[in-house]
């Protein structure tokens, strides 16, 4: 079957969410839909790990701050999803450019920047934050305390469970993927490309905008914005609401297609 593209996933999302908001679904669903269908926009880079590390039992430094998979912040659900559509109606609306003209991957600085100084880059502290309680073994590595050797994940996309025994091994590596919530190419067409290539850096590296998800599906996602993929119906209200606030704390705008489906997910929010 021929892969449908990026434009034409975008035309066959958006009416099917505006006719939602027409008959006024409401409620959250945490049903498990599949997610988006596939993209071939955005090259994905997993991190080709060194030489095994010797496991050790030194404690690691203090975990990173684990972001809920049901909240953008501390706030009560509702509160939360009020203070999305309040950021919504500010974000500025462009018409969307076509394509990504203009974007490369090197834009953004080099791949996971230990931007926070604790001797680990990006890939091992969302690893480490987003690993189920008590599952993740680590092990020292240069001046890198955690380097994450395995664990047990919860897919937030796919609901699925993630359980990895050597991330040493390729194959398991690529299994589990770092993602940007907005991804980078998104965020260029939507201003990052009149940033400073150090504030790209720091965007391309905030914890609050990256994700440790499932391969495959992260792979399915490619660069497309709500309009042309979603994730399951059930993280959909708390996706919604991490994208806006990306958006809004960057300053990015959004398209008239992107705001309709962010509205028809925010609808589902409790």
């Amino acid at each position: 079957m021929a892969t449908v593209s990026y434009d034409v996933r975008r035309i066959l999302l958006v009416p099917a969410a505006l006719l939602a908001l027409a008959v006024g679904q409401t409620g959250c669903d945490t049903g498990e839909s599949a997610a988006g269908s596939p993209s071939h926009h955005r090259s994905h880079h997993v991190v080709r790990r060194s030489p095994r590390a010797k496991p050790t039992s030194r404690t690691p430094s203090p975990r990173p701050p684990r972001p809920s998979h049901s909240a953008t912040t501390g706030a009560p659900a509702g509160a939360a999803t009020r203070a999305a559509y309040r950021a919504l109606r500010h974000l500025v609306v462009r018409p969307r450019p076509y394509g990504t003209e203009g974007y490369v991957r090197d834009a953004f600085g080099s791949d996971w920047v230990d931007t926070d100084g604790n001797g680990c880059n990006q890939r091992d502290d969302v690893l480490l934050r987003d690993a189920v309680p008590g599952t993740a073994r680590v092990a020292q590595q240069g001046a890198c305390d955690h380097d994450v050797l395995a664990g047990t994940w919860h897919d937030p996309y796919t609901g699925r469970p993630l359980h990895f025994t050597d991330l040493k091994d390729l194959a398991q590596a690529e299994a589990i993927q770092i993602d940007h919530v907005v991804p980078l190419a998104e965020a260029w067409v939507s201003g990052a490309r009149r940033w400073s290539t150090a504030k790209r850096e720091t965007f391309a590296n905030d914890l609050r905008e990256l994700l440790a998800v499932d391969g495959p599906t992260n792979m399915s996602k490619g660069d497309g914005d709500p309009a042309s993929w979603r994730p399951r119906q059930g993280y959909q209200c708390t996706y919604s609401r991490r994208w806006i606030s990306v958006k809004a704390r960057y300053g990015l705008t959004v398209d008239p297609a992107e705001k309709a489906a962010l509205r028809h997910m925010l609808a589902l929010c409790p």
